[in-house]
């Protein structure tokens, strides 16, 4: 038998035991899978937010971009070609060293030398830019077959401009050509037209027109070739509009009229130009790519244009081709009214911004204070069995990157693929912001909590609780900002800060949430006292419900403070969104409402058939039609010596153009107003008409009558018996509204029909109107208000930046209850022990609940509404309104909206009660024994 020394059997020898030192378990692995639903829920939290993050300076980025597209390709390539031209040569040269100037060679050198001088980020658009020489002053053709609207002689241009085949396609003919060296005596060349040229002038391919000389013979001019352009609205054809079409002259003297065209030469033809008084010059012309430059790029674009216009640029295109060269272009405008609509619209979606981004990070630093809630004894125990204070936060931040980094490079992933084609650094910036938020928030929070050891921590209720001095110190400050923020709004007002830059303009965008901020604090602070107030008169009620969920209410936990902050700014944030949007909407319909002076307008420059107000009113959708005669160069003068002022007299029928005034909030009167109480008239002058008179016309004029002289040489005369700001019969006008019966039957016949109704179909109101009517939809007119991408996109980010913030609010207030819930469950497991029924434990859970959700609803109606009223004397919404189109009413106001003050407020107690009442239905469902088994310790 064999065996071991300890007289065990070698078969029986037990498990060997492991040698060398017992290693531990890694702490971050053992934490993750201790807690998988939290680490599921963080990372979930910092995706979503990080997500969020990145994309929204992308979103701005794009809109921004597409903004300066649109305003670049709604300029005219005129305004953003830049044009370099050069006089004529010779007068500094020999004749042929002059001619030589004027060759395609040597203006193709000068054009390399001028794309050579243009600075980043402004690119040429080489396909679309062109270079030549050109007549500068076009001389008469006095050919007789060339159109003659008036008897009066054509006047044509010469222009031998390079690329014409690769930008144009024959029509009928072919291209003209040089085939001997053209000089400036050269009796004959050959030219084209285009195909709009050659239908005006009359003039057809091999029609020769013949040009005046200087100290020469006519030069004869033979058509070769009549061309349409490939690209007509391109840079090639429009920077010089006059070699696409003609243009027709009015004379200002006789009022006759002329035409002026172009006839395009062969590129190596210019010479010939030397020998015509039609002033020849060289020219350059720079068209810009328009697809390539950013919103980024608008300064740097600004100070490339200016350095071609008079700075280094042209400089050295004077030293390389002319010292007389000169620029002139209209680009720089262009990007100064987009930078002017980019600094009207930045600040208000930046207030929007600065809203969401607060409530987000206060969730995320509401979800890190749950976590060292739920920890708190765990965190306790390893400092009191001798965890160093950095050990223990070394190893929290481990534990969190693990789960926030990769979310928040996911959620950077998706900002990335959900908004392309925008800015990498700045997304990059904002997603890493939230990781390392979301990664120091648990170990700072757990270091403030943890830097004594101590396992038995006192009781943190607010009645408990005092304030200290440093958190006395910190909330001063936040008023001190606040009260700064507020009052600089107040005084210079978006569009200033806008303009001003730096980090003044976050301080007025952060006014809002510094708003929310000093409301949250100050409620914190005073919300538990009226609540104590309540509890003596409350106990003395039959019931425990009523004075139990009062005393809780009062004794709730100090740490409310960031889920009300969270509540507060959300609400302030979407009633000040919400109303700037209600605002821009209003301001819209406002001005939509005086340009057209109702719901649609018909206006003719002559009197309209008297068949067409029947006709309209049978179209459906109408309900009324006012005819109104309008005449807008009456003269309003007191004597026959004095001079004369331009008004509009506009002629009406009291009784239905006053109930439209009243109905519009137009300027509304009584029919009786213009109802004359002297003998009436007939347009003879001498009966005294009551008017209506706009403010102006009242200051001068006053109450005593004066003669008003029509433009079919009528007079009437009228006393202003009321005044009116505005009417709907004009806009941006003086006017005087009187009894169409008191003029002549020629000056009565209406003009203009101001119609109301409810979708009104323009097309059939058209149809209806017939040919020389204008028709006006104040639905058409009000969409055209929204015509430039940085509007359509503000007000999108607007929107979201609102919904954004909401949800997170309503996260703020789930995590609020969530972290109260054990302590909930386990009261209310205890009382049903003692006898409380379901419906008293539904009831107790919603009171208690109640009075937080209370506060945060009246507090953020009231908080909205106190920094609407703050802040709207500084904010003007008429950039985002309107973008800088022309539009009546003047500026744009934020004014209160009610549905964006209340709606949010209701949510937050509907989801508050919601959450309660789920809560005490879920604890009924487990039941007592149950619950009391999960642990006292809660």
């Amino acid at each position: 038998m064999t065996g071991t020394d300890d007289g065990t059997k070698a078969g029986t020898r037990g498990p060997a035991r492991a040698s060398g030192p017992r290693v531990p378990a890694p702490w971050v692995r053992t934490r993750l899978r201790a807690a998988p639903a939290a680490a599921l829920a963080l990372a979930l939290l910092v995706a979503l937010t990080a997500a969020l993050a990145a994309a929204f300076p992308r979103a701005v980025d794009r809109y921004e971009d597409a903004g300066l597209r649109r305003t670049l390709d709604d300029a005219s390539p005129r305004r953003t070609t830049v044009q370099f031209f050069a006089p004529r040569p010779d007068l500094e040269f020999s004749l042929g060293e002059g001619e030589n100037a004027l060759r395609e060679a040597a203006l193709r050198k000068g054009y390399d030398a001028v794309l050579a001088a243009v600075d980043k980020p402004l690119v040429a658009d080489r396909a679309q830019s062109s270079y030549g020489v050109r007549t500068s002053d076009p001389t008469d053709a006095s050919d007789s077959f060339l159109a003659r609207p008036s008897g009066l002689p054509p006047r044509v241009a010469l222009v031998s401009q390079n690329a014409l085949g690769a930008h144009s396609r024959p029509a009928s003919g072919r291209l003209p050509r040089a085939t001997d060296p053209v000089t400036a005596t050269t009796s004959e060349v050959e030219a084209a037209v285009t195909t709009e040229t050659a239908r005006t002038l009359h003039i057809k391919v091999g029609s020769v027109i013949h040009v005046p000389g200087l100290e020469r013979a006519p030069l004869a001019v033979r058509i070769t070739g009549i061309v349409a352009p490939r690209e007509p609205d391109g840079a090639y054809w429009m920077s010089t509009p006059l070699i696409r079409e003609p243009s027709l002259i009015q004379l200002p003297s006789d009022g006759g009229t002329y035409w002026i065209g172009a006839l395009l030469l062969a590129p190596d033809a210019g010479p010939v130009l030397l020998g015509t008084p039609g002033k020849p010059e060289r020219y350059w012309q720079v068209a810009p790519d328009t697809s390539g430059p950013t919103a980024h790029d608008v300064s740097g674009l600004a100070s490339a244009v200016a350095a071609l216009e008079s700075g280094p640029g042209l400089a050295r295109i004077r030293e390389r081709v002319d010292p007389l060269t000169d620029a002139t272009t209209d680009l720089d405008e262009v990007l100064s009214s987009f930078t002017e609509l980019r600094s009207g619209i930045a600040p208000l979606v930046a207030v929007a911004a600065f809203g969401a981004g607060t409530v987000a990070a206060v969730v995320v630093l509401m979800a890190s204070g749950l976590a060292a809630e739920r920890r708190r004894g765990e965190l306790a125990l390893v400092r009191a069995r001798g965890g160093s204070l950095p050990g223990v936060l070394g190893r929290l931040l481990a534990e969190t990157a693990v789960v926030a980094v990769p979310a928040g490079a996911l959620g950077l992933g998706a900002a990335l693929l959900a908004v392309p084609h925008a800015r990498f650094s700045s997304a990059v910036a904002a997603a890493l912001a939230v990781t390392v938020l979301a990664c120091v928030a648990l170990p700072v929070r757990a270091a403030f909590a943890h830097r004594a050891v101590r396992v038995h921590g006192g009781r943190e209720d607010i009645a408990s609780v005092r304030p200290s001095r440093r958190r006395t110190v910190a909330e001063l400050t936040v008023l001190v900002l606040a009260t700064a923020a507020v009052a600089a709004l107040r005084r210079g007002g978006t569009d200033d800060a806008g303009s001003s830059g730096g980090s003044g303009d976050q301080l007025v965008a952060l006014a809002p949430v510094l708003v929310g901020v000093i409301a949250a604090l100050v409620l914190v602070r005073l919300y538990p006292f009226p609540l104590r107030r309540l509890a003596g008169p409350a106990g003395r009620l039959r019931g425990v419900v009523a004075p139990l969920s009062l005393a809780r209410a009062g004794r709730t936990s100090a740490s409310t403070a960031l889920p009300l902050l969270a509540l507060l700014t959300a609400l302030t944030t979407a009633a000040f969104g919400g109303s700037v949007l209600a605002g821009v909407h209003t301001a819209r319909d406002h001005a939509a409402l005086l340009a057209t002076g109702a719901d649609a307008r018909i206006e003719a420059t002559h009197a309209l058939h008297t068949a067409l107000p029947g006709r309209i009113r049978d179209i459906r959708g109408v309900r009324e039609a006012v005819p109104v005669s309008v005449a807008y160069r009456a003269q309003a003068r007191r004597g026959s010596g004095t001079a004369g002022e331009t008004a509009a007299l506009v002629g009406v029928e009291p009784g239905p153009y006053g109930q439209l005034s009243r109905e519009l909030d137009l300027g509304g009167f009584p029919a009786r107003t213009l109802r004359a109480t002297g003998p009436g008239g007939s347009g003879s002058g001498k009966a005294v008409v009551p008017a209506i008179a706009s403010p102006s016309l009242a200051d001068r004029f006053g109450t005593a009558p004066f003669s008003v002289q029509l433009e079919d040489d009528s007079k009437v005369t009228v006393r202003i018996a009321a005044v009116r700001d505005v009417t709907p019969a004009v806009t941006d006008l003086d006017f005087l509204v009187v009894d169409r019966e008191a003029l002549t039957r020629r000056a009565a016949r209406p003009t203009a029909l101001l119609l109301t109704g409810g979708h009104l179909d323009g097309a059939a109101l058209r149809r209806a109107a017939g040919g020389g009517v204008d028709v006006r939809l104040r639905a058409e007119v009000r969409t055209a208000y929204v015509h430039s991408p940085l509007q359509s996109g503000a007000e999108r980010i607007y929107t979201a930046a609102v919904a954004a913030g909401a949800g997170y609010a309503v996260l703020a207030l789930l995590l609020a209850l969530v972290r109260a819930a054990p302590e909930r469950s386990a009261l209310l497991a205890r009382l049903r022990t003692m006898g409380l029924t379901r419906a008293q434990g539904r009831r107790l859970l919603v009171l208690e609940s109640l009075p937080q959700a209370l506060l945060a609803a009246v507090g953020g109606a009231l908080t909205g509404w106190a920094a609407i009223r703050l802040l709207a004397p500084g904010l003007d919404l008429t950039a985002i309104a309107v973008a800088g189109r022309p539009a009546p009413g003047g500026t744009a106001r934020l004014r209160t909206d009610a549905l964006s003050l209340l709606v949010p407020s209701l949510a937050v107690l509907v989801v508050a009660t919601g959450v309660a009442l789920a809560q005490a239905w879920w604890t009924g469902r487990r039941g007592s024994v149950r619950e009391l088994r999960a642990g006292d310790g809660r």
